[in-house]
């Protein structure tokens, strides 16, 4: 495993790393165990929801149980590579009729600071769907949610904030700031560019766009951090994508929207589009 800090990251207690045991799990694995090593030592606990259907257990007992022990098996693996770097972690495995809920009350159990999940590689519209685990997961989660996608390395030298002056970006703001002001021993800081975006959907909107960004800039300032600011117009999501991807950025920050009841499952919110698309991590704050 290469030697990537994730020191910026900040300090936690607990952390949960959910596996769906295929090798898209990789970035995020990776990313776990970088963070429970240099991030405060925290409790990491490997987790993996099995999906079944007490129908199919009555009729297939058996090969239930050799899905298990091969899930089992996997978690032992990742057991084996985070003792390898110093990491202590449980493991975990539970059925579940609905994956996601799992990882949720996994993660209120826990009292987890993060969830940190990979992504599978899917093409086109599926990329998109309602329903999918991950959507699912941010949408209901009690904390942070880190989305590493298969082949990512976070080193958090470049940083991308995307904010939209909601209150619900403003502790995605605080999140990526406080990144930035952690440095090295040596004093240099870890995240060497900071870009702040904001899009504006139509061109009467890009001036609220320039103040978000200006605003950010004003908190910087005060404690000595320099921004690129970029104040965009387009569709959200694809501005974000195109101006990570352009910039190498290797870690995205955003808020997700406080949505309730049917609308949290729904489709179609910046983050979850950002989450499914990326090149790179992505950290979705919860306000």
């Amino acid at each position: 495993m290469p030697e990537i800090r994730a020191d910026f990251m900040g300090s936690f207690k607990s952390v949960l790393l959910c596996t769906d045991g295929s090798d898209y799990s990789a970035g995020a694995i990776q990313a776990a165990i970088n963070i429970a090593r240099e991030c405060g030592r925290p409790r990491l606990t490997v987790f993996r929801a099995l999906e079944f259907n007490p129908e199919f257990e009555t009729e297939g007992a058996k090969f239930a149980a050799k899905i298990e022990l091969r899930a089992r098996e996997h978690l032992e693996l990742i057991r084996e590579i985070a003792a390898e770097n110093d990491v202590e972690c449980e493991a975990v495995v539970r059925r579940a009729m609905e994956p996601w809920k799992a990882i949720i009350e996994e993660a209120r159990k826990r009292n987890a600071d993060m969830i940190v999940m990979g992504r599978r590689g899917m093409t086109g519209l599926k990329k998109i769907l309602i329903g999918s685990q991950t959507s699912k997961v941010i949408a209901y989660s009690p904390c942070n949610v880190l989305v590493v996608p298969k082949d990512a390395v976070m080193r958090g030298e470049t940083l991308l904030l995307a904010t939209d002056g909601s209150k619900y970006s403003e502790t995605a703001e605080t999140a990526a700031l406080n990144m930035c002001r952690r440095c090295t021993e040596e004093g240099i800081c870890i995240v060497r560019n900071f870009i702040v975006l904001s899009v504006a959907v139509t061109s009467e909107k890009l001036k609220e766009a320039i103040d978000n960004v200006e605003k950010v800039g004003k908190d910087t300032k005060k404690e000595g951090i320099e921004i690129e600011g970029l104040p965009l117009l387009g569709k959200p999501y694809e501005v974000i994508l195109e101006v990570a991807k352009y910039r190498n950025a290797d870690l995205i920050v955003l808020g997700t929207h406080g949505r309730t009841g049917m609308e949290r499952v729904l489709m179609g919110s910046v983050a979850e589009r950002v989450v499914a698309l990326s090149h790179c991590a992505v950290l979705v704050v919860k306000a």
